[in-house]
């Protein structure tokens, strides 16, 4: 499932990847871009946890758009 929901969100122009929060910091922000749109994440995660968080993002976008288009 993880490669589908990866492989979806490039296909479908939706880009999912960690961004720093800044110089010599292990820590990370979700950025998420879509329509040329970025947001980032609230929070940041650490060098595993952001890993976790990014498939998570990807998930939640691949089953939601999915969804959506089953129904229409």
């Amino acid at each position: 499932m993880e490669n589908s929901a990866t492989l979806w969100c490039i296909e479908n122009n939706i880009s999912v990847c960690p961004l720093c929060a800044g110089y010599n910091r292990a820590e990370w922000y979700v950025e998420i871009i879509i329509n040329g749109k970025s947001k980032k994440s609230p929070e940041t995660y650490g060098n595993i946890k952001i890993w976790e968080k990014t498939y998570e993002y990807r998930l939640y976008y691949y089953n939601k758009f999915l969804n959506r288009s089953e129904n229409e």
